[in-house]
């Protein structure tokens, strides 16, 4: 007999109620992603020249189209960051030339390409790609990289005058800085050290900057060291050049030569000017009246401090990161029909289509490229969970999403953030729906609000989660409320009858036939080509559409009989659950929120709830537990990382700067200059209209080691002095003011290269920021600090050396080293 004779056979594909639209007509969409060192820019040039090409072989009336390219993204993010690292590397050349004479301008501003091409001759090496984060790395090290090379070119300059031998002077010089220089890069390539260690997605993804700045800073101190000197071993000559060379090719640019020197002796008639008449009696007064400077600056540090602790600048863990790319998601009750989750889809869709309107109309542009739409699934959130959502199953007939296509942010005037606001504006409430959710962000550490309640019964859950829900509704800017408790479908549930034991039907054996007839048993596998097809065997489709079906089923006993199904078991409606969550074998249900970062703070409403509302809510529910989970746990692992990080740092600061001072106690001088680097920073917010980020303490981390460096140099040049026989007071102001220069040219240079990042308007570099302006205004900041408050505590330290030996009968308090008292 043949299977054809007692059975209908059909070649197709598996039952689904899946279905997806592009641009109004029925599509199918295949992924593509990279694989190992695969480049996504490679992948992606690959794809798109698939698809031109398919053109000539498709059927007539389908298509192919690239959508969700990632690729333009993080292309258009490396352009951006490439014309702001050259613009950066212009202005750092620029500030050179107009400090320092050309010649020495241009051999530092050469050691800048030498260290980057070392560091990225070491990426392979150290695992680290050409990526948004890298070439930020690059940005950020770009004015810091000549700090080095402008002290020992200086220093040389000034051996070379002294000696009259370029090559000696090239060597005493930059044997003469050596020690302090070495220990600068030491103390800035261990304040990045910690950011290696940070946990948390975030920290993974900052590691990269310190596989950056590392070996940048590294290769740097050996050009300066080693390569710079070489190169200005003549420079004594440059007087004599103009005259020896009045004709042949250089001819034509004579004018412009001496055109830019008169420019530059002007310039530096204005710094000398500055020198003297400013800030020498500027620093007289405040070694005068040292307490009081030290006592203006602690005032200053607690108001900053205080700026922040009160909540006039807030605190936002990440910010939202544009993206080109917006969704909205749909969640129905488990077991809604694929038509209802269609109808609330369409909704949404007809929403987004008036506002594409509504827009056209305000700019004059379609900001739309394309519009998909999903019922069954929810693609972009597998997609937008990574490795963990590929995991996760974002598929059943409850779900849906409606994804749309920006046009590149540098070409609309509107951000994403605003589209998706609007369109939830015109979306509405949706009763019926568990949960309705909107994306634009390109990446996030998790919700702003994830709190994660844990008990033993899930009816205490259920109505703490409830109660937690509703609280949170009634907070400025925070929406799309929702938690993870989702009831099941509705089902069947299978029970034996005593009479069927006399049968031997076991419910074992129930279920398994019940299981084969309705949804079906796999039979065999054929291999098609490269397709693994299943054949399932299973009653007709007419004969599995209600529960007369099963009541109509007959059984098999083990004697090969058969019997109804009412005579051995007995079927009853249930709901079951469609997931069970644990954690530490204690039930657990997620409340979640998103938070308007222009109407509320999420720290703000933790913080709230944990005050009051969370301890109330414990003690109505005996057994609850709660805890913070999402971007509330990233935060705590990344923070609590960056501090144990940022305090090792520290050690590791003070103990290089012991060894070159050989003391316990200037090296706590020089890094008092650390928290007055802070200030700026926190005054670099306020200036530039930002709340502080945790990229603004990566930031000031980093800047531990950068601040310390102009300090370090200077008390080290005022130990030289002393060494030389020059009185304590006059070796401070000698030194401040010999070392005004070159301490402000090295924040000058450092605030220049992030200058063009700082006054970036494009949206794609906006979460990058706040890291830069940290760093940058840290270091303008602690210039003042270097060139005033570290002097006046250095005398400060004397007076208490003093003091001690008076108190030890060793010597008067007054009648050391002409200080004035």
């Amino acid at each position: 007999i043949l299977l054809d004779d007692v059975a209908t056979i059909r070649d197709g594909f598996e039952d689904t109620n899946q279905w997806t639209t592009f641009n109004d007509q029925p599509a199918q969409v295949v992924e593509v992603y990279r694989v190992g060192d695969q480049s996504i820019l490679d992948v992606a040039e690959t794809v798109k020249r698939y698809v031109a090409d398919a053109g000539s072989w498709l059927p007539e009336g389908i298509s192919l189209q690239a959508f969700r390219d990632q690729s333009i993204a993080m292309r258009g993010r490396i352009n951006l960051l490439l014309r702001n690292g050259a613009a950066g590397f212009v202005l750092v050349f620029i500030s050179l030339a107009l400090f320092l004479r050309f010649r020495l301008a241009f051999w530092v501003s050469i050691g800048i390409p030498i260290a980057f091409l070392g560091a990225l001759w070491m990426m392979p090496a150290l695992d680290v790609t050409i990526n948004m984060i890298s070439l930020f790395g690059f940005i950020i090290v770009l004015g810091i990289v000549v700090d080095d090379a402008i002290v020992v070119g200086e220093n040389i300059h000034t051996w070379q005058e002294r000696t009259g031998s370029g090559v000696e002077g090239a060597v005493e010089g930059a044997r003469r800085v050596g020690m302090p220089v070495i220990f600068a890069v030491l103390t800035t390539v261990a304040a990045f050290v910690p950011i290696l260690n940070v946990g948390g997605n975030t920290g993974k993804m900052m590691r990269v900057i310190p596989l950056i700045v590392i070996p940048t800073l590294m290769f740097s101190l050996i050009e300066s060291l080693l390569v710079l000197p070489v190169h200005l071993r003549h420079a004594h000559r440059e007087k004599a050049a103009p005259a020896a060379h009045r004709g042949g090719i250089l001819a034509p640019v004579r004018p412009i030569y001496r055109g830019w020197r008169r420019l530059q002796a002007r310039f530096a008639d204005s710094v000398q000017f500055v020198i003297h008449r400013i800030y020498a009696p500027s620093l007289d007064w405040g070694l005068r009246w040292r307490y009081l400077t030290i006592a203006i600056g602690i005032s200053t540090l607690l108001l900053s401090a205080g700026l922040v602790g009160g909540g006039f600048i807030k605190f936002v863990f990440f910010p939202t990161v544009e993206a080109d790319f917006i969704a909205g998601r749909v969640t129905m009750p488990l077991g809604t029909p694929e038509a209802r989750t269609a109808k609330t889809i369409a909704r949404l869709d007809e929403a987004a289509r008036r506002l594409r309107e509504q827009i056209r109309e305000e700019t004059g542009q379609d900001v739309f490229k394309s519009i998909a739409t999903s019922v069954g699934a929810q693609p972009m959130r597998g997609q937008q969970h990574g490795a963990a959502g590929a995991r996760r199953d974002f598929s059943g007939t409850h779900l849906g999403e409606v994804a749309i296509e920006l046009v590149p942010s540098e070409q609309r005037s509107i951000p994403s953030r605003a589209i998706v606001s609007r369109w939830r504006d015109m979306v509405g409430a949706v009763p019926d729906a568990r949960e309705v959710a909107f994306t634009s962000s390109l990446f996030t550490p998790g919700e702003p609000i994830n709190i994660q309640l844990t008990g033993f019964r899930m009816d205490e859950l259920r109505a703490a989660a409830a109660e937690l829900r509703q609280k949170l509704g009634t907070y400025e800017g925070v929406y799309d409320v929702a938690d993870s408790y989702q009831a099941g479908k509705r089902e069947i549930k299978l029970g034996i009858l005593p009479e069927a034991e006399a049968t031997g039907v076991r419910l074992a054996d129930l279920g398994r036939q019940v299981r084969q007839a309705f949804f079906g048993e796999e039979a065999q596998r054929i291999q098609r080509g490269r397709d693994d097809v299943r054949v399932m065997v299973r009653y007709p489709e007419a004969e599995r559409k209600s529960l007369a079906n099963l009541d109509a089923m007959r059984v098999r006993t083990a004697d090969g009989g058969e019997i109804p199904f009412g005579s051995v078991a007995r079927a009853r409606l249930g709901e079951g659950y469609a997931s069970i969550t644990r954690v530490d074998r204690r039930r657990a249900v997620n409340v979640t929120a998103e938070v308007d970062e222009a109407r509320g703070n999420a720290n703000d409403v933790l913080a709230d709830l944990e005050r009051e509302f969370l301890p109330l809510l414990k003690a109505r529910h005996p057994g609850l537990t709660y805890s913070f989970e999402g971007q509330g746990r990233e935060q705590r692992d990344t923070m609590h990382g960056l501090l144990r990080g940022f305090a090792v740092a520290l050690i590791a600061i003070y103990a290089l700067m012991a060894v070159p001072f050989r003391s316990y106690v200037q090296p706590l001088l020089v890094m008092s200059a650390i928290p007055f680097g802070l200030v700026g920073a926190v005054w670099g917010h306020v200036v530039m209209g930002l709340d502080l980020t945790i990229l603004s303490m990566f930031g000031l981390v980093a800047l531990t080691g950068v601040v310390v460096n102009d300090s370090l140099v200077l008390v080290d040049h005022i130990n030289v002095l002393r060494r030389e026989g020059v009185p304590l007071d006059r070796a401070v102001r000698e030194a401040g003011v010999a070392r005004f220069r070159p301490i402000l040219l090295t924040s000058i240079t450092t605030f220049a290269g992030l200058t063009p990042l700082l006054l970036e308007r494009s949206v794609q570099a906006q979460f990058l920021i706040p890291l830069a302006v940290s760093l940058g205004f840290g270091v303008i900041f602690s210039t003042f600090i270097s060139l005033g408050l570290v002097p006046a505590g250095y005398l400060v330290i004397e007076d208490a050396k003093r003091l001690g030996r008076w108190l030890l009968g060793r010597s008067e308090p007054d009648a050391a080293e002409g200080v004035a008292t």
